[in-house]
């Protein structure tokens, strides 16, 4: 089961996580329930000649890097199936879309890739789920590979 949030314009402009807020919060009693089925619809008006994608308005990623701080483990919720860890990827990340897709600006988002892995690693370790295998795959969706002595260096084995 999808749970969608919708962004309009409104939103976006005040940078008012109210929507994000409803959906999450109930999401939070249980939330093994609730991994990979997040995703966004946006509804933000672009002039019919401007060939930007959402991850490069400006408004549009401020929207997102204030969920982002607010929510910093927000990855776990996402739908990555629907490919919505890679936009969300988009909104804080700096990158370029070509005509095969987004490349991003490879250190940046290593920088991304470890912080994400630092903070899901705490907090599913707080919420009593599983963190390796999940980290494992999420990082590999962004094209890294964690392998298990980074996981031993960090749990001091």
């Amino acid at each position: 089961m999808s749970i969608v949030i919708h962004l309009n314009a409104d939103h976006i402009d005040r940078v008012d996580l109210t929507p994000a807020i409803h959906a999450i919060e109930p999401l939070k009693s249980n939330i093994r329930q609730h991994e990979q089925t997040l995703q966004f619809t946006i509804d933000y008006p672009l002039e019919p000649d401007d060939p930007r994608e959402f991850s490069e308005i400006p408004e549009v990623r401020l929207w997102f890097i204030r969920l982002d701080a607010f929510y910093p483990w927000l990855p776990f919720l996402l739908d990555w199936s629907q490919k919505e860890l890679g936009r969300y990827a988009a909104m804080l990340v700096p990158h370029e879309i070509q005509k095969t897709g987004i490349e991003y600006n490879p250190e940046a988002l290593e920088i991304f890739v470890m912080s994400k892995t630092f903070v899901l690693m705490t907090w599913l370790e707080q919420q009593q789920i599983e963190s390796r295998s999940r980290l494992k795959s999420m990082t590999k969706t962004l094209g890294y590979e964690l392998d298990d002595a980074f996981f031993s260096l960090l749990e001091g084995r």
